[in-house]
């Protein structure tokens, strides 16, 4: 029988779950036990779709010459990134940015061929498929902490060059490396406002009825 009903002490932590989720980056090595990682990976995969597309496509990485490929395409990125910088050059490379070498588990999040479904994303079909993808995602990074375990998504790719090294078929876009596994410590506050480099808007910022909100 589905419970529908959750009590309060249920619903509470949600929200603490939701609270105290953290893009991580610090890893302190260890493994990942099988029943946990399955466990995430479900809760992934139930996350919602539109028109139950599902159009995500989970990839393990469990070779360590694939690990190091994968790692050196995102030291070029990131390089290429910090050249961006201008002024803020020096400060974004003292930053951590991805944990791939210490992390327990690599799983490459990418999205699938076009199946066709029309199905609420006639008039803006990728988005919807990364919107969906992007659930499922977040759904994993809860789930992460509620096993203890900490994840951290790293964008500093090109989504070709991941494709080719990944064997993906044509139209498929790697969008996610997620680094997953035991850390020493959560943040006390995501990190890029713990490091000073932004801060969290306030919701009335975010927040307007009607119209868009002024800036």
């Amino acid at each position: 029988m589905v419970q529908h009903v959750f009590t309060e002490n249920e619903r509470d932590t949600v929200y603490r779950v939701i609270d105290a989720r953290r893009d991580m980056r610090h890893f302190s090595g260890g493994e990942v036990g099988q029943d946990v990682l399955l466990r995430i990976l479900h809760a992934a995969h139930a996350a919602p779709s539109v028109g139950l597309m599902q159009p995500w496509r989970f990839i393990r990485i469990t070779s360590d010459d694939m690990r190091l490929k994968l790692i050196d395409l995102v030291t070029q990125e990131k390089d290429k990134t910090a050249d961006m910088m201008d002024e803020r050059k020096a400060e974004f490379m003292r930053l951590k940015v991805e944990g791939m070498r210490e992390c327990a588990e690599l799983i490459a999040v990418v999205l699938a061929p076009d199946d066709g479904t029309i199905f609420g994303r006639r008039t803006m079909p990728e988005e919807m498929a990364l919107c969906s993808t992007s659930c499922a995602i977040q759904n994993m990074w809860l789930a992460a902490r509620a096993e203890n375990l900490g994840m951290g998504w790293v964008s500093f790719f090109n989504p070709q060059d991941v494709a080719d090294l990944l064997q993906c078929p044509d139209t498929a876009k790697p969008i996610a490396l997620l680094c997953l596994g035991p850390v020493h410590d959560f943040y006390e506050k995501p990190m890029l406002e713990q490091e000073g480099w932004r801060s969290r808007e306030d919701l009335a910022h975010v927040l307007a009825e009607n119209v868009y909100p002024e800036s």
